[in-house]
């Protein structure tokens, strides 16, 4: 029975939505802010778990490069360039972040009624949380 329960649970958990998979904007050096739906890409999965935004200052202007990388690369990436981000010529500044389409145009604030509540899928430390409580019978 106990088997069952556990089976019955990781079931619930796959199907909830929560995927590895994030889907990041990507292009090369662009002028614009790339932030459109053709550039949206899906990112590997388990392997590119970040999105990655560089901003360029150049002579003829702002470049933007976006794509999917993984963690390790991105954050070495970013914290190698962060003294060349001064936001003057040649400055180079490359932010990462971990959830789908994070690297495009940030949402407009929107003004929350104080009553509201947030629902969000579980987090996987939760989920670990009730299989260990489950598997050892607490």
């Amino acid at each position: 029975m106990r088997i069952f329960t556990v089976l019955t649970l990781l079931l619930v958990f796959f199907q909830s939505g929560l995927s590895l998979q994030i889907q990041c904007y990507q292009c090369e050096e662009l002028t614009s802010d790339c932030s459109s739906p053709q550039f949206i890409v899906n990112c590997t999965v388990n392997v590119q778990d970040m999105c990655q935004n560089e901003v360029l200052v150049k002579e003829d202007g702002i470049r933007y490069r976006k794509s999917c990388a993984s963690s390790g690369a991105c954050l070495i990436a970013s914290s190698g360039y962060q003294q060349f981000c001064t936001g003057k010529m040649n400055s180079v500044c490359i932010t990462c972040c971990n959830t789908s389409l994070c690297n495009g145009p940030r949402p407009k604030k929107r003004a929350q009624p104080s009553a509201a509540i947030t629902l969000t899928t579980p987090h996987l430390t939760v989920f670990i949380f009730f299989f260990m409580l489950l598997a050892f019978g607490f």
